[in-house]
């Protein structure tokens, strides 16, 4: 996932789960064995309700890690001219473009984002009940296209074991500031999770073991020559 000469973007949201990721990977840098360098880089979606990130500046100033605020439109695109009422997969698309654009720009070959092992259960769930598939992202991914290498460094971290990193060390959030904010289908899957781990507490475990471990798997496979 890391390797020496490395230069790694990471993508700060504001939220909890990034800013977390960031300070892991620069404390990590200080005693790995891999020497890389290490980027920052928030993506500001132009929305009216603006953030203060003056917090975010000064912490990156803090620990020298340079931070990028790539400025763009993505807001007002979705909002004011498609007037999407389903924005967030076309949203993520979006972000993700930018991420990479500017990512590649500031020479970086890596971009690391801060999914969790929950995001993962999430992403599975939204892919096999809304799209038909069984499918979720990966830990690591080589972007054909853009020839940068996406890494996923909290890929078995649980959502539970990172508030308490931020508390800790105070590390600087702010308000998401979208207006579909805790209204989306991956809201809905996250509390549908808990409801199900409510009733059977192991549910949650029981799923993630199953992705980690595919050999596990046993789904159907079409006999020859037969058509789907």
């Amino acid at each position: 996932m890391i390797q020496n000469s490395d230069t790694i973007a990471v993508g700060v949201s504001g939220g909890k789960d990034s800013t977390a990721l960031l300070a892991v990977l620069n404390a990590y840098r200080k005693f790995s064995e891999e020497k890389f360098d290490l980027i920052a880089i928030h993506i500001d979606m132009n929305f009216k309700e603006g953030t203060d990130k003056s917090a975010l500046i000064d912490y990156c100033n803090k620990i020298e890690v340079p931070l990028y605020i790539e400025k763009t439109d993505i807001a007002e695109i979705l909002f004011d001219y498609r007037k999407e009422s389903n924005p967030c997969s076309l949203c993520s698309k979006m972000r993700r473009g930018a991420l990479n654009g500017a990512a590649i720009r500031e020479g970086a070959n890596k971009l690391a984002l801060a999914h969790h092992s929950d995001d993962l259960l999430c992403t599975m769930l939204l892919s096999f009940i809304f799209e038909g598939r069984l499918s979720t992202f990966s830990p690591v991914s080589f972007m054909d296209r853009s020839k940068i290498t996406l890494i996923r460094p909290f890929i078995y971290v649980e959502e539970k074991n990172i508030e308490p990193l931020i508390k800790k060390y105070s590390l600087p959030t702010f308000k998401n500031p979208c207006p579909e904010d805790k209204n989306t289908k991956r809201e809905y899957m996250n509390d549908l999770i808990k409801k199900i781990t409510k009733d059977i507490p192991f549910a949650k475990d029981r799923m993630k073991s199953a992705l980690f471990h595919p050999e596990r798997n046993n789904l159907w496979n079409l006999p020859k020559n037969t058509k789907k």
